[in-house]
């Protein structure tokens, strides 16, 4: 199944329960974000990535650029552990990892999280692949991702359990919007994949698509 048909799924079985004035709200801010542009003034293809130095869950420094020299790396930015959305995406890529794998490539995924909460993502979707934290978002930020929720929302949120400050050890209610990038070993974007509207994301089927092309490509430069 796609993760579009799975989010679907969710939403057909979610969405039934929460009150009419309250999805129209959720939605009419997805609407004002998408149309504030923010997803088109992301870094994009032909860019090179920023520094990412950032620590797991268990407090181990990864450094992303280092692991370019092993082959391309998939790199996932997720809202949280708190979102639906982003447990099916992780849980979905976690599916795709063997491939991807297969394909000399490497996955990881950041959020704003503090590690206990990357720890309890980590735990539920049996993830093989690290999950970093973007401590106030820093990283986000330099990909210019990041929002500010509005303030309509976070009562809302709130009394849906997702306490944006609690799970991000900070007061700032920011995020970054969902996006996944393909960045090959010279540090350079191959595919960028950005979209303000949560219930959107890169299907896993797509990532390996682009890396089988990756690779097609290295091939023809070596003969």
């Amino acid at each position: 199944m796609l993760l579009k048909d799975e989010i679907q799924k969710m939403q057909e079985a979610m969405l039934p329960q929460i009150p009419e004035d309250v999805l129209k709200l959720l939605f009419s801010k997805i609407e004002e974000l998408v149309n504030s542009g923010i997803a088109e003034r992301t870094l994009t293809e032909g860019d090179e990535i920023p520094q990412i130095i950032l620590p797991n869950a268990v407090g181990k420094t990864i450094n992303v650029n280092s692991m370019l020299k092993d082959g391309p790396v998939v790199i996932s930015f997720y809202r949280g552990a708190w979102c639906p959305y982003c447990n099916l995406e992780l849980n979905a890529l976690q599916k795709a990892l063997p491939e991807i794998k297969s394909l000399d490539a490497q996955l990881i995924a950041i959020s704003p999280n503090t590690p206990d909460n990357s720890i309890s993502s980590i735990e539920k979707h049996g993830l093989e692949f690290e999950v970093l934290t973007d401590a106030g978002n820093k990283i986000a930020k330099e990909f210019r991702l990041v929002f500010n929720l509005a303030e309509e929302l976070r009562p809302i949120y709130k009394q849906f359990n997702f306490d944006i400050p609690k799970f991000n050890g900070d007061e700032s209610w920011e995020l970054p919007i969902p996006a996944t990038y393909i960045v090959n070993t010279d540090g350079k974007i191959v595919h960028a994949f950005a979209n303000a509207d949560y219930t959107q994301r890169m299907e896993p089927t797509e990532i390996i698509n682009k890396l089988k092309e990756l690779t097609v490509q290295k091939q023809q430069a070596i003969n």
